[in-house]
């Protein structure tokens, strides 16, 4: 099977996963992803500051999805078990993180797609664009301020280094 640092590449056959891949998020200012009560932000990254680890899963099913746009995953984060979503609130697509386990996300027998996302890699960088909300993106700001989504790439930081373990 043909992978991408682990994660398999759309329209390859899929082995059963039983645990998710797992690792770290940072963006070009080197501000990593913490856990904040029920919302995710960035710290700039020092020795007194534990980033979140992140949980990855590829879709069971990526044919069913879009090609060419990245491999789909599902993203979340170890401890407590959580997902990233995409919600439409009050008309706006909304990053939201909700208790749920990503293996039983994996075992859907159809994609779930308010919690997949496009990981798109170049280079050393990764994007994550929405699947339920197309051209929409996971990005970051300030330091201190929650990750959300944006479909403004140009104004916002929409790229991240996504370090997984070996």
């Amino acid at each position: 099977m043909t992978c991408i640092r682990g994660i398999p590449i759309s329209g390859e056959p899929l082995t059963a996963v039983s645990q998710p891949h797992t690792g770290e998020v940072s963006d070009l200012n080197q501000q990593v992803w913490v856990l904040q009560g029920q919302t995710i932000v960035t710290v700039p990254r020092s020795n007194s500051v534990i980033p979140v680890t992140v949980t990855i899963v590829p879709c069971k099913y990526p044919e069913s999805l879009e090609q060419g746009r990245g491999v789909p995953i599902y993203l979340g984060i170890e401890n407590p078990e959580m997902c990233l979503s995409c919600e439409d609130i009050e008309g706006q697509p909304t990053l939201q993180l909700k208790e749920e386990k990503i293996l039983r996300l994996y075992n859907e027998v159809e994609p779930v797609d308010p919690f997949l996302f496009y990981r798109l890699e170049i280079y050393s960088t990764s994007t994550f664009e929405s699947v339920a909300f197309p051209g929409w993106f996971i990005a970051s700001s300030d330091k201190g301020h929650p990750i959300f989504l944006t479909s403004h790439q140009g104004e916002n930081n929409v790229n991240f280094n996504l370090s997984i373990n070996a």
